[in-house]
């Protein structure tokens, strides 16, 4: 009887998953640094500056999510 063995992600090797995860956490931890970097960057414009480059305060957090985690 003959097996087959799929590896994935990485493969069985637990030093590459575990580095595989450090990248992933380092990732997300950059992501979730930019994301505030520019929510509070927009969130202190006055309402005046935020209509000068067409911007609603309520729009703030998706245009910072946005900017963090799509581009």
């Amino acid at each position: 009887m003959a097996n087959t063995a799929i590896l994935t992600h990485g493969g069985l090797n637990l030093s590459n998953r575990f580095w595989a995860f450090v990248e992933a956490v380092q990732t997300a931890r950059a992501q979730a640094t930019e994301f505030h970097r520019t929510y509070s960057e927009l969130q202190h414009l006055s309402d005046r500056e935020l209509n000068d480059i067409g911007v609603r305060r309520c729009d703030i957090a998706d245009i910072a999510r946005k900017h963090a985690y799509c581009a």
